[in-house]
């Protein structure tokens, strides 16, 4: 079999989060884009998109399927596929990085992508937390895109991430979730509020919160979150009078009454909770619990666990809309407070 010129313009790479099939249409539509495919030329065979880009069958027909939903793509039966149109409207590349997939990033990834609409393409990569691999992704970028989404945080070397962003195009960036100090001039902005998020969460539940002596906040000593989600507790427990520590493993935490628990890492709140039962105290009269970040599933267990949580949904909506209205603006995403029986 003939390799085909134009596997010279397609490429799916094995570092990006992005569907396979995406990227895949993706390539294709700036290949059009750039001139290197043009209207009425013949595609490659499903067989032979698996073979040469090592993707399955149903990937490739599936990338397929999506260009002929566009109108790009035609067919003949008994001699293949070609190209159809190629004056679509594709304006939007975007380089879209997370810090990690989880279940609230998730609904993040989801809003941001239905409310750029069909026509943008995102090129999704996830760095693990981890400077190295960010650094990497974001300097070894093959392409140009027309926007920059970044999501900063770290294990550790943050400290250097502003260097690295600074080399983006002011116009073309924007950060997600968190806002860093030392990125420069004018860019567009979509973040928590982290100290002042959580303290005004616990003041809205001062009244179910007036049973209890003691905020215990599970914070492990290698985490990525805010340190600022600790200085806007401690300053509630401050102002109202109640106790304050840190915990930096629940495993090794001893449980007593009075006490309210706040966990950040949903591991941590399965070992909480199994550490309660074990001890035999009530969760929501004789021990609280706060967990961070609303999921469907936290208001099933143990009748209803409160939560404190920026709105993900409105997070990528918010940002998909900065980019369409081409705005640039630095704007605080809500963040709730979600009482139920664990408080």
């Amino acid at each position: 079999m003939k390799r085909s010129a134009i596997f010279d313009w397609i490429t799916v790479d094995e570092l990006a989060a992005t569907p396979k099939y995406l990227q895949l249409t993706n390539s294709i539509l700036k290949a059009i884009e750039t001139g290197k495919i043009r209207k009425n030329d013949l595609m490659p065979s499903i067989n032979e998109l698996s073979f040469e880009l090592e993707i399955s069958r149903d990937t490739a027909e599936k990338g397929y399927k999506y260009l002929k939903k566009m109108g790009v793509l035609g067919s003949v039966p008994g001699k293949g596929y070609f190209i159809q149109h190629v004056d679509f409207r594709q304006t939007l590349k975007i380089f879209l990085l997370f810090n990690k997939l989880s279940a609230h990033k998730k609904i993040l990834y989801d809003a941001f992508v239905a409310s750029l609409g069909e026509y943008a393409v995102v090129d999704f990569y996830i760095y693990n937390n981890d400077f190295g691999l960010f650094k990497k992704l974001l300097t070894n970028r093959k392409e140009d895109y027309s926007h920059y989404v970044i999501i900063p945080h770290f294990l550790e070397g943050e400290e250097g991430a502003p260097a690295i962003i600074n080399h983006l195009p002011r116009e073309k960036l924007l950060l997600l979730d968190k806002n860093i100090p030392g990125i420069t001039g004018e860019y567009a902005a979509v973040y928590q509020h982290f100290e002042q998020d959580i303290y005004s969460a616990l003041e809205r539940a001062r009244e179910p919160l007036s049973k209890y002596h003691t905020i215990k906040i599970i914070f492990p000593r290698h985490t990525y979150h805010a340190v600022e989600i600790l200085k806007g507790c401690e300053r509630f427990c401050q102002e109202y009078a109640f106790g304050f520590m840190v915990v930096e493993s629940i495993a090794d935490e001893p449980i007593g009454e009075g006490e309210v628990y706040i966990n950040l890492m949903e591991e941590d709140l399965v070992t909480l909770i199994e550490k309660i039962i074990s001890v035999q105290l009530e969760v929501g009269r004789q021990v609280g619990v706060i967990s961070y970040n609303e999921t469907p599933l936290k208001k099933i267990i143990l009748n209803g666990i409160t939560t404190i949580s920026t709105d993900f949904r409105k997070m990528g909506e918010m940002a998909a809309r900065q980019i369409l209205d081409h705005t640039h603006r630095s704007e605080e995403v809500p963040f709730y407070l979600t009482l139920r029986n664990s408080l």
